[in-house]
């Protein structure tokens, strides 16, 4: 599943070809993603794209009358800038042809992306209005999950991945930051101390931060907008190393099951 690097990466690849630019048509394939897209996207034309960023795991696009479109890559969905007068390719769902001569198409086998529209408050909108802080935002730091965590017995990596405390942790890099951070995933979230999660904090920051610079990370479906993989796979430490031999301290990497997602973890390297 794309998390948010994928998605940032996906931002930032599609951003310098829609952003200013007039849309010139709209071309629904096929409306029966997870949620219907909505007839109201058909009458998007002439209308201009001012803005475009990302909050959690939604692309969110302003448009010039301040409506908003909200997407999102569900499972296994991905976004390419092509010519208009391209050959569609299978699971190509939803099409923004811009007028500078390029569209926007979103490809996605599993049909679990959404194409929504909306023209009330986007920061009150149904599907945003609970998210947590943005990880690499200056909100979010230790002294924020140690308040999220009170004296809660979930595991901390549960609750790091629970996108009312922050956004965008998804499981590779949930357990890449507790390695990082020399914490056990299934460690208590409340038994942490405010040092700890300090750390914890700052090892999130940096392994979503070097995911971005590399592409995201390709398990199964990603690619960039450019076709390409991302390739923040290769430096992974700890996920789906299950009995290799950790790369710091030689201990051999243990793989258990936390909130039905694999967890993987270093009984040397992290307490």
């Amino acid at each position: 599943m794309p998390e948010l690097p994928e998605v940032e990466t996906t931002l930032r690849g599609i951003e310098p070809w829609l952003d200013q630019q007039v849309i010139d048509s709209v071309n629904v394939r096929n409306a029966s993603l997870r949620w219907p897209i909505p007839p109201e996207v058909n009458d998007l034309t002439g209308l201009s794209i001012k803005r475009l960023w990302r909050r959690a795991k939604y692309l969110l696009l302003e448009l010039s009358d301040q409506s908003h479109l909200i997407m999102h890559l569900g499972m296994s969905g991905m976004m390419r800038v092509v010519r208009p007068d391209e050959v569609y390719q299978k699971h190509d769902h939803f099409e923004l042809v811009m007028e500078n001569g390029y569209a926007l198409r979103l490809n996605d086998p599993r049909r679990f992306g959404c194409v929504l529209w909306t023209d009330e408050p986007i920061e009150s909108h149904q599907l945003l209005a609970s998210l947590g802080p943005e990880p690499l935002s200056a909100g979010f730091d230790g002294q924020w999950l140690k308040q999220a965590a009170g004296k809660r017995t979930v595991a901390v990596k549960n609750l790091i991945m629970n996108n009312h405390v922050v956004v965008g942790v998804g499981n590779i890099y949930a357990s890449e930051a507790l390695f990082l951070a020399g914490i056990r995933p299934d460690r208590q979230a409340g038994r942490i101390a405010l040092q700890r999660y300090q750390k914890l904090a700052a090892t999130i920051k940096q392994v979503l931060e070097l995911a971005i610079q590399a592409g995201g990370t390709t398990l199964r479906d990603f690619r960039r907008t450019d076709g390409q993989p991302g390739y923040f796979k290769q430096q992974l430490n700890v996920y789906g190393r299950a009995d290799q031999s950790c790369l710091q301290c030689g201990k051999t990497i243990i793989n258990i099951t936390l909130g039905q997602r694999a967890s993987y973890y270093c009984p040397g390297c992290q307490t």
